[in-house]
């Protein structure tokens, strides 16, 4: 009995445990918007974005393509947004590492998939009022 727990304890954890199940986590939406479309639709707007239940943030499109970002419990911060090989990236002030996401139309707003990634956030709640910043940001 020994040796066979010696060679388990061996084997990789993963080999253990069933595979993930191939197959995509989002429903067929078509085509990714093209940057024209994805600013047509998000210019003047303030997005928010749940992963599942869970709100993630609430972004505000601005005129020239600059975003105003709040996550959940944390400051808001400036960024730019442009097109990437077919990919909307963003950058912001406190990180310019770029963030690509791939966006579609679903049928209850925006679908913002992580690119090289599996999960996805959606469009929960649209306003035209600008976002609200606590502390010596109050918006734009």
């Amino acid at each position: 009995m020994r040796p066979l727990i010696l060679t388990l304890a061996l084997i990789p954890l993963p080999l253990l445990a069933d595979p993930p199940q191939p197959g995509p986590l989002l429903p067929d939406l078509g085509p990714t918007l093209t940057a024209l479309q994805f600013e047509a639709y998000a210019t003047g707007k303030t997005l928010s974005y749940a992963q599942g239940t869970q709100i993630w943030g609430t972004e505000q499109y601005l005129e020239g393509r600059r975003v105003l970002w709040q996550a959940v419990e944390e400051p808001c911060e400036y960024g730019i947004w442009y097109e990437n090989h077919g990919a909307i990236c963003f950058e912001y002030e406190a990180n310019p590492d770029p963030s690509c996401w791939l966006f579609y139309q679903g049928p209850n707003g925006l679908i913002a998939q992580f690119q090289g990634g599996t999960g996805y956030l959606s469009e929960v709640a649209q306003s035209p009022e600008p976002l609200t910043c606590p502390g010596p940001m109050i918006g734009a």
